[in-house]
């Protein structure tokens, strides 16, 4: 079996949701799991909001380095709730806000660890702001009460394609990862977000800004593997859009050389 021939196994990060009966784990959009299969070619693995655990159980974290081992790609996913001020010395969130504390807690220790384990790492909205979070870096909880900057929430449309049509352009920096990925300096692209990036983490490059300055994709170009964030939702028809192909096809290929490798490494034992 060939690299290119090889169905990675991608994780994917989920909510937890309460519906008055209690919480319901595994809540993520069918279409980062249709992303994850046709874009990247891989199988997906529903990676659930159990973060509070790891108060409780410190044997969690080899849990986590475990299950980190047996993946070749985490794809980072959106979603409608904020990451909770204090995990960045934010002010506290208006009341009303969305949260997921579970999910913080789980999806912050996770980045930490991927990048420390060469996984390769696929941020989207809310992924892009838990891994600025993670890295250490700090958010505005909404762009749109920001001087100067435009509204970023999406049309609340009752038509999903009303709500991810094109935006708003980027302009992608020069010589960076996504300049490299793209060929381009400029694209448009969906916007569907409240929350956005204040301060970039410190080990963050800036890949992309909208025109009102506010941040819309950066990589991390210390990491051993692949990590490219995005403010946008490529994953939107994503077979459709040829700026989603491209992003998702460097994706394929880094969880295709990680599963290939350790492929490779679990022959050599056997044969041992």
């Amino acid at each position: 079996m060939n690299g290119s021939s090889l169905r990675p196994l991608v994780g994917i990060t989920a909510c937890l949701k309460e519906n008055g009966r209690g919480g319901w784990h595994h809540t993520v959009g069918d279409k980062y799991v249709q992303a994850a299969i046709r874009a990247v070619g891989g199988l997906p693995v529903l990676i659930p909001a159990f973060g509070r655990e790891f108060a409780e159980d410190h044997a969690m974290t080899e849990a986590l380095d475990r299950l980190l081992d047996m993946l070749d790609g985490i794809l980072l996913t959106g979603s409608p709730s904020n990451v909770e001020p204090h995990h960045y010395g934010g002010e506290p969130s208006r009341d009303g806000t969305a949260h997921d504390a579970a999910r913080d807690a789980t999806t912050l220790p996770l980045i930490r660890h991927a990048v420390e384990r060469a996984v390769p790492l696929f941020a989207i909205c809310r992924g892009l702001q838990e891994v600025n979070v993670a890295m250490g870096g700090s958010l505005h909880q909404l762009v749109h009460e920001v001087e100067g900057r435009r509204d970023h929430r999406s049309p609340k449309s009752l038509d999903t394609d009303v709500n991810y049509a094109p935006a708003h352009d980027v302009e992608i920096v020069e010589g960076g990862l996504l300049h490299r990925l793209l060929g381009r300096q400029r694209v448009t692209v969906n916007s569907l977000h409240a929350q956005g990036v204040d301060k970039l983490a410190p080990c963050a490059r800036l890949e992309a800004v909208a025109d009102d300055g506010q941040v819309e994709a950066f990589s991390l170009p210390d990491a051993p593997a692949f990590a490219l964030a995005l403010q946008w939702h490529p994953e939107h028809r994503a077979l459709e859009n040829p700026v989603s192909i491209k992003v998702f096809d460097a994706f394929a290929v880094a969880c295709r050389t990680r599963a290939a490798a350790r492929l490779g490494l679990a022959l050599r034992i056997a044969a041992e």
